[in-house]
C-alpha cells in the first residue's frame, strides 16, 4: 500500500459528513469544525474560499478544493460577506453569536441551505490516523483543481448520488468521496509545479519504488537491508544510499515509522485486539517490543494511546 492510498485505507471515509448546500447570495459560512481534511466542489454557481491566512480563491462550476485542517476558513458568495453560520466540531451549526440558525434549513436528503442558484458539495473526513500524518503534513492549507485542467466525472457522480436515500447509499457515498479525494491529490502531486514530497516521488524510482512497496505491503516481514536489497536486485550499499537520497531516511527508519503508524491505526480500528496481536500484525516480536518503540515515538504506551 502506498502512502497516498494509506490516507484512506486507515481512517477511510466511514459515515463521512456529506452535504449538499443550496444557497442564495448573500451567504457566508464560517468553518471551524477542526476536521483534518475537507473536500468542497461547486456543482452550480460560484463560491469563494477564504482561509484565515492566505489568499481568497474563487471556485467555479466543477472546481474542487481540498482544505487541510484544523485551521478555520470561510466559504462565501464574496470574501466581504459577513458570516451567517458557524460550523463547529461535530458539524454543529450555529449563528456566529452561538444562537439557533433560523435562515438555514433542511431541504431534503443530505441537503441544507436557503435554496437558490448556488449548489455546493462538501465531504468532511472527521479523523486522521497516524499513517495520514505523513501525507497531511505535505499538503498546503488549500488545494484547488480547476474543472478545465482536471476533467473528471466524479463531481457529477457524487452530485447525482448525494440526494438518494436507498439501502447501502452511505457506503456508496463514502467510496465516491474517497475516489474524488485520492484522484484529486494524485493529480495535484503529479503537477510539474507542485513540490511533491520525496516519499511520493520515490515511487517512480525503479529500485526505491519497489523497496517501498515491499515494506508497505509486507510490514510484518523480518526485513533487513540485505534482504530488501536482494529482493530489489541491487547491492546492500547501493540500496541504502539510493533509498536515503530519494526518500530522505534509511530503509529501516522508514520501516519503523511505517510499522508504528500502522500500529496506531490498528489500536483505533481493533479495540478488542491485544497489544501482542497488533505487534504481530506490524512486525514486532512481542507486545513489549512494540510498546517500547511506540512509547519512544508517540510519548505514551499503546494502552494509553488507545484509551485516549
Amino acid at each position: 500500500m502506498d502512502p497516498l492510498a494509506a490516507l484512506l485505507d486507515g481512517p477511510r471515509a466511514h459515515g463521512a459528513f456529506l452535504l449538499r448546500s443550496v444557497l442564495t447570495p448573500p451567504w457566508s459560512l464560517r468553518i471551524e469544525d477542526q476536521a483534518p481534511l475537507t473536500v468542497v466542489s461547486v456543482v452550480r454557481g460560484e463560491a469563494w474560499i477564504v482561509p484565515d491566512t492566505g489568499e481568497a480563491v474563487l471556485l467555479g462550476e466543477g472546481d474542487v478544493a481540498i482544505a487541510r485542517g484544523p485551521d478555520p476558513y470561510l466559504v462565501a458568495d464574496h470574501p466581504a460577506t459577513p458570516p451567517q453560520a458557524l460550523i463547529r466540531p461535530g458539524q454543529e451549526c450555529r449563528t456566529p453569536d452561538g444562537g439557533h440558525l433560523a435562515d438555514y434549513a433542511d431541504l431534503g436528503v443530505r441537503t441544507w441551505g436557503t435554496g437558490g442558484p448556488v449548489v455546493l458539495l462538501t465531504g468532511t473526513y472527521g479523523m486522521a490516523g497516524e499513517i495520514s500524518k505523513k501525507l497531511l503534513a505535505a499538503l498546503p492549507t488549500l488545494i484547488v483543481l480547476r474543472a478545465d485542467d482536471w476533467p473528471t466525472p466524479l463531481v457529477g457522480l457524487l452530485a447525482a448520488e448525494i440526494g438518494r436515500d436507498v439501502p447501502g447509499q452511505e457506503a456508496v457515498l463514502d467510496r465516491l468521496l474517497d475516489l474524488l479525494l485520492i484522484a484529486a491529490l494524485r493529480t495535484w502531486f503529479d503537477r510539474p509545479d507542485t513540490a511533491a514530497p520525496a516519499w511520493y516521488r520515490a515511487h517512480d524510482d525503479p529500485v526505491v519504488g519497489r523497496a517501498l512497496r515491499l515494506l508497505q505491503h509486507q510490514p510484518a516481514e523480518p526485513w533487513t537491508v540485505a534482504k530488501l536489497a536482494a529482493d530489489t536486485g541491487v547491492s546492500r550499499a547501493a540500496l541504502a544510499r539510493r533509498f536515503a537520497t530519494t526518500v530522505g531516511e534509511t530503509p529501516m527508519a522508514y520501516l519503523t515509522g511505517w510499522r508504528l503508524a500502522l500500529a496506531a491505526d490498528l489500536l483505533r480500528q481493533q479495540p478488542d485486539a491485544t497489544i501482542a496481536a497488533v505487534a504481530h500484525q506490524v512486525g514486532y516480536g512481542s507486545a513489549f517490543a512494540l510498546s517500547t518503540a511506540f512509547k519512544r515515538e508517540f510519548g505514551v504506551s499503546p494502552q494509553r494511546y488507545r484509551a485516549a
